[in-house]
């Protein structure tokens, strides 16, 4: 289900943009009256999904992990598209799967420096657009494990739970400017992402979902939609869980 021109007139950027669950939002925003610019390290990502959509989508390859390169790209972006009403972090890493005690320290900040850090700079450069066309739309991918911790995934487990605090902090920096600023919480979603997870997490992963099934990218991506639309205008700081059933607070 969409909701034509729901997104009329707004000028919206998504992250990891190029596949999985930003693809599909970036589709969805498009679908429904949006234009979106698409942040993303896979240049030939980006331009599959222009030749799909054509005018609606246009896209900067970067590295989100470089806070220069962020700033460029959000100054460059407002510029194209006369402002920035909308950003979607959707872009994430999991990490190897190993014990706290074993776990490489150069994957630990890999994984910090997309799922954190990176969020951390793309929320600093939209915001002051947002401010300034007195409206925005931020929504933060973040994940059950943020709020429950995942065994032998201790990098990706802390780092959503950081984008948790940072959502909650913006928010409440944000709530009078117009801007609202939500995460939102899945549980496992097959995409591509599983291929850098091991066999026995994701089984792990299923087992912890009362459903007993994985979620689907069209059903976070409704969830997503609707916190990045105008109908959002009473939420900001909030968590949203996307589980099958299992989260617990």
């Amino acid at each position: 289900m969409t909701f034509e021109g729901r997104f009329a007139g707004r000028r919206a950027v998504v992250t990891g943009g190029a596949a999985g669950i930003g693809e599909a939002i970036v589709r969805r925003i498009a679908a429904e009256g949006g234009r979106v610019t698409v942040w993303d390290l896979d240049a030939k990502g980006i331009e599959r999904i222009r030749g799909d959509l054509g005018d609606a989508v246009t896209g900067t390859a970067l590295d989100l992990a470089d806070p220069e390169a962020v700033a460029a790209a959000a100054e460059r972006t407002a510029a194209e598209m006369g402002g920035i009403d909308v950003l979607v972090a959707s872009a994430g890493i999991t990490g190897p799967n190993a014990t706290t005690w074993t776990y490489p320290v150069d994957a630990w900040r890999r994984v910090f420096d997309v799922n954190v850090h990176a969020v951390f700079y793309c929320n600093r450069a939209v915001v002051p657009h947002m401010l300034e066309g007195g409206y925005g739309r931020i929504v933060n991918i973040a994940s059950i494990a943020g709020k429950e911790g995942n065994p032998n995934a201790p990098a990706y487990s802390a780092s959503k739970a950081a984008v948790i605090g940072l959502t909650k902090s913006l928010g409440k920096e944000l709530a009078q400017a117009g801007v609202t600023v939500n995460c939102v919480t899945p549980a496992a979603v097959r995409t591509a992402i599983f291929d850098q997870m091991s066999q026995a997490h994701i089984d792990y992963m299923l087992s912890k979902i009362p459903i007993g099934r994985f979620g689907t990218v069209d059903e976070v991506t409704a969830l997503v939609t609707w916190l990045a639309s105008e109908e959002c205008s009473f939420t900001t700081g909030g968590v949203f869980d996307v589980s099958g059933g299992r989260a617990t607070y």
